[in-house]
């Protein structure tokens, strides 16, 4: 259904791995603006509400204030300089998140025209695993996928094998001990 457009494979891949792990019974707090992956999860009957575009680096205001069960992060946390704040601050006993992996034969992407549009960060997995743990996450799945590109060369070649996206289920484990009251 979605593998005919773009992003569908990633979309596709997401959104399999979501309903593997998260009831649409459960609410969902996405952190990002209403895009077109939260339309697909509404779509697909799960109850989301997106943050407002405030700056995820700073305010956690409406983070704190849901009252969601699930925290969804699809391609948000590479854009943040210290995902981990947000991280810990979420109240939701579950989060699924994905990243971009970090591509040893690319550089991080920066858009051109879009000064928000940048990578401050392309994770290894073990790195955005850490992250999550240390902000009191216990991951219990995860999964990587390929993106190819219908190009010729070096680089379009490795992008065949090489896993570019990576996804996580996890579980609140603890809060940190400086957010407790």
């Amino acid at each position: 259904m979605y593998e005919k457009t773009f992003p569908g494979k990633r979309y596709k891949n997401t959104l399999a791995f979501l309903q593997k792990h998260i009831s649409t019974k459960e609410s969902i707090l996405d952190l990002g603006v209403a895009n077109p992956f939260s339309q697909i999860m509404t779509e697909q009957g799960y109850s989301v509400e997106n943050t407002k575009g405030e700056d995820l680096d700073l305010d956690f205001e409406f983070i704190k204030n849901s009252d969601a069960t699930v925290v969804t992060a699809f391609e948000i946390f590479e854009h943040l300089v210290a995902p981990y704040n947000v991280l810990r601050e979420i109240k939701a006993s579950k989060i699924v998140a994905s990243v971009p992996l970090r591509l040893w034969f690319s550089k991080a992407y920066k858009s051109n025209t879009d000064p928000w549009d940048r990578h401050y960060h392309e994770f290894e997995a073990w790195q955005f695993n850490w992250v999550l743990e240390k902000a009191g996450w216990e991951i219990k799945d995860s999964f990587s996928w390929t993106n190819p590109v219908k190009k010729l060369g070096l680089r379009p070649l490795l992008r065949l094998f090489t896993p570019r996206y990576y996804i996580v289920y996890a579980e609140r484990k603890h809060l940190p001990e400086y957010t407790k009251s």
